[in-house]
């Protein structure tokens, strides 16, 4: 049996934080019934042009996976730049997901080994990241860019960094204007 939704309820997240990914707690997954997380990088754990993880993230990490297993699902298509994050984390991941497609979030879903509603799908996206975790049934979770202040300095990153907090700020104005409280 197929479930029909209005539209606008696929950007709808079960949760808004207004704050980095590092303010989601256990106390958070367990108030939610979570038992795991997908995690998007860019934006969700590190900017668009950083290389590394913060030592906040690492240590959030650490925390987490301490009772939660973590997979990293990106879009970005620079495999080396993923598997070095993950790496550094030493977390699984999937590049390359093509969100808001559902076959790789859902590949990971199924490693995970979890029902959908026990998964958070955590991004700073909502075309993507909470399209997809709301199309699979996900506990769905948007959180701030770590690195929110924007200092302009002329060089392409900043021009992907502008062009990243211009579309985000686009989806959740679409969003708003949908009805969508966020």
């Amino acid at each position: 049996m197929k479930i029909f939704v209005k539209p606008w309820q696929l950007i709808a997240p079960d949760l808004v934080l207004s704050a980095p990914i590092y303010k989601i707690t256990p106390q958070l997954m367990e108030k939610h019934g979570l038992r795991g997380l997908i995690l998007d990088v860019d934006n969700t754990l590190i900017g668009d042009d950083e290389a590394d993880v913060s030592e906040e993230i690492r240590l959030w990490v650490e925390q987490m996976r301490q009772n939660y297993p973590i997979w990293l699902a990106s879009n970005n298509f620079s495999d080396r730049r993923i598997q070095k994050v993950a790496e550094s984390l030493s977390l699984p991941y999937r590049s390359r997901a093509g969100k808001p497609s559902r076959r790789v979030v859902r590949q990971v879903l199924e490693a995970m080994g979890f029902p959908p509603s026990q998964v958070a799908m955590v991004g700073d996206r909502l075309f993507t990241d909470t399209i997809v975790g709301n199309r699979l049934g996900l506990f769905t979770i948007l959180v701030q860019p770590p690195c929110d202040e924007m200092v302009f300095k002329p060089s392409i990153s900043s021009i992907f960094k502008a062009r990243s907090s211009f579309l985000r700020n686009w989806e959740i104005w679409i969003a708003r204007k949908s009805g969508v409280k966020i």
